[in-house]
């Protein structure tokens, strides 16, 4: 098996010229004018390694060395049950310009959801932006789902035994919410494996007009999303030139495509009360139920965004069992 890199090519050393800035997102990214882009190792990384205890085994599997596309894939060792797991495809956050698969945040959270809903998961480390630009996270989102049509007839990953691959559900946070949005589009039209429902963490999209939690949300020190910061990643993210209201990052505006074909999954949209993007999830949840599309939405009390990963609100774990608890519902029933 090919080695895993656990960064994703970037260098926490500094550029010469600390006055070529010309992006920046706090002490996650900078990005330089001759496109030279720091990530300082601020956030820890984590080995596939889950201590005894917690009953859930993970392993990591390389699918394309070239674009060091891999998944950490985590299942439940202590299921004493007939049937198989539902499969979870979860998608990490971070603007799509920061965050990995092997963050530890992300590790200990997906070790939990394995554990608490009982079910197999797929963390995917996807391509980041800038270097990659959308659609390059699509794409290898997409890649997944065909490796694990492969796989499911190959049966090479012990941990993906466990799995119903008719019980498939694509899931995220944040900018990965928005990927596991847009691969369940584009696999409407190529069902290589199509997904039983979909399940959206604060779900990112943007657009050029504000909404109320965007104008007037007052976001502490603590939180992982500010206006801002939200605007200069659709700038890294999207195609050079692109405005807020693509597609991508807008899937109401107009000329975007058609939100029927989301008909074909249930849709489960977990909203944080403090989020700068809880109006905007709360609207893509009432033009989804508009067109047909089976769809709830869970608004959680006095968290912001990320609260599940960052546990960065006093009510942050409690709201995060409760999470935990509606998911395990949703893909059981």
């Amino acid at each position: 098996m090919a080695t895993i890199s656990l960064s994703h090519g970037s260098t926490s050393l500094h550029h010469p010229d600390n006055s070529s800035v010309v992006e920046k997102i706090g002490r996650l990214i900078q990005v330089h004018k001759d496109g030279y882009v720091e990530r300082p190792p601020i956030v820890p990384h984590a080995t596939c390694m889950v201590p005894s205890r917690l009953h859930v085994e993970a392993t990591d599997v390389m699918i394309n060395k070239f674009t060091n596309l891999w998944v950490r894939v985590y299942a439940p060792t202590n299921q004493h049950v007939s049937s198989k797991l539902s499969l979870i495809v979860y998608f990490h956050g971070g603007g799509f310009c920061v965050g990995s698969a092997s963050w530890a945040c992300y590790h200990d959270f997906l070790i939990n959801l394995s554990r608490v809903a009982s079910c197999v998961v797929v963390s995917v480390n996807y391509r980041l932006a800038p270097e990659n630009r959308l659609p390059a996270a699509y794409d290898d989102g997409f890649n997944v789902i065909m490796w694990l049509k492969q796989e499911s007839m190959k049966g090479m990953v012990n941990e993906l035994k466990w799995c119903d691959y008719s019980r498939l559900y694509l899931a995220g946070d944040s900018a990965g919410a928005n990927i596991a949005h847009h691969v369940a589009s584009r696999l409407v039209s190529r069902p290589v494996m199509l997904p039983k429902g979909i399940i959206l963490f604060q779900p990112f999209f943007g657009g050029e007009l504000r909404t109320v939690s965007e104008k007037h949300s007052t976001q502490t020190i603590n939180s992982a999303l500010t206006l801002a910061a939200s605007d200069t990643y659709w700038r890294l993210a999207l195609p050079v030139g692109s405005t807020r209201d693509h597609p991508w990052c807008n899937p109401l505006a107009k000329g975007a495509p058609r939100l029927s074909g989301m008909r074909l999954f249930k849709t489960l949209v977990c909203v944080a009360e403090l989020d700068i993007l809880r109006d905007r999830n709360l609207e893509f949840t009432r033009v989804l139920a508009s067109v047909g599309a089976p769809v709830q939405s869970i608004i959680y009390k006095d968290v912001g965004h990320a609260f599940q990963v960052l546990h960065n609100y006093p009510m942050a774990q409690t709201r995060t069992h409760e999470m935990m608890t509606h998911v395990k519902a949703f893909i059981n029933h």
